[in-house]
């Protein structure tokens, strides 16, 4: 597993804007401790030149997808490789004849390894590094990526803006209008943190409810959002996440997340013998200076019209204050599906910018044929 987690640093070596990932950190993802294999099997390849690793790529397949759209697709992920369309259609090649092996129909991707971890494939945005848990890539991926048959099936953004954000008059009046709901008055409180399992579980509720309708989605389990709660614990300042709650029934929340790519930039993946110290302090003492918001949902009955503007509004505008207070000058929001105009003209309508693009590819592998 070392040389597979080590493929990617001689690829980015003249890349500024990479971000080494922690080893310890991608050993613990690639092991049986990561609750996503308790319904998912995967396999991983290298692609060799001599002696010399230059690619790799898995492929995996997600029983709990299959059960919900019922149908035959598996997905690639991991991807990386040198600049050489023979690396990455033997790397494609070999994923596929894997997938089709099992019954597998259609490949998506890249997924690394679901939707609900890193996903797409950077097409825009090169020129800063990515957020905490978000992608990054080669220019010239794409090209071989589509070169093999993938067509886009999806895109999905990433926006940038000051926290220092203004809400307009008119915003302020959705918002009130929002919050007296017709079953009650809509209030946001921050995380219980003396209560961190039970409000993790409240998070996954709202949104396994929230985004059950979206394009790709795979449920949350309980298992993998008691992992998000060990790092929310440990390393998130609970007023970076709130809860929305109409006469105490939770409705909605937001989670903020402090942009640890950031912190780990100059550790080139490793956390020993003195990483964990740079770590701690960056992220306890002096703190990123960019944040991401990682994660937001709003019930079904609550979302559209008035009441899904300003519920959202205010969520976002409930972390304003906490993330200046930090000294945050940059937050990133994403990443959000091209097609949710909704939430897209509420980001831009507070001075969002679109900086990167991420997408996701699809090819019919029925037959071996594009």
């Amino acid at each position: 597993m070392g040389q597979f987690i080590n493929v990617p640093w001689p690829i980015y070596a003249t890349d500024p804007n990479w971000v080494p990932p922690l080893k310890f950190e991608r050993r613990i993802h690639f092991s049986r401790h990561n609750p996503y294999f308790k319904h998912a099997k995967w396999r991983a390849w290298l692609a060799y030149r001599g002696h010399r690793a230059v690619g790799r790529i898995s492929a995996q397949i997600d029983q709990l997808r299959i059960d919900k759209y019922n149908d035959r697709t598996g997905h690639f992920g991991m991807l990386e490789a040198e600049d050489c369309h023979e690396v990455f259609s033997a790397l494609f090649e070999t994923a596929e004849t894997w997938l089709r092996s099992n019954d597998v129909q259609t490949i998506q991707g890249p997924f690394n390894f679901s939707i609900n971890d890193e996903c797409g494939l950077l097409v825009e945005g090169f020129d800063s590094p990515p957020s905490v848990m978000m992608g990054h890539a080669r220019p010239y991926y794409a090209t071989h990526v589509e070169y093999n048959g993938y067509k886009k099936i999806k895109d999905v953004v990433a926006y940038r803006m000051h926290p220092d954000f203004t809400i307009t008059t008119t915003m302020e009046k959705i918002i009130q209008r929002s919050t007296r709901v017709r079953k009650g008055q809509f209030k946001l409180r921050p995380l219980r943190r003396d209560q961190i399992f039970d409000e993790i579980e409240i998070l996954r509720d709202i949104f396994n409810d929230a985004w059950q309708d979206n394009w790709g989605f795979v449920p949350f389990t309980v298992a993998e959002f008691k992992d998000l709660g060990t790092m929310l614990k440990s390393l998130v300042n609970k007023d970076f996440i709130k809860i929305g709650e109409i006469d105490g029934d939770p409705v909605s929340f937001i989670v903020c997340l402090p942009n640890i790519n950031e912190s780990i930039a100059d550790l080139n993946g490793r956390l020993f013998p003195l990483g964990w110290l740079t770590l701690l302090w960056r992220l306890k003492v002096s703190h990123p200076k960019s944040v991401r918001v990682a994660l937001m949902g709003i019930r079904k009955p609550y979302q559209g019209g008035l009441t899904g503007s300003g519920i959202s509004l205010a969520m976002i505008n409930s972390i304003k204050q906490p993330v200046i207070r930090q000294g945050a000058t940059e937050v990133e929001m994403g990443w959000i599906l091209e097609e949710n105009k909704s939430m897209r003209n509420i980001i831009e309508a507070i001075g969002g910018k679109v900086v990167k693009r991420y997408r996701v590819y699809e090819k019919s592998i029925s037959t071996g044929l594009t």
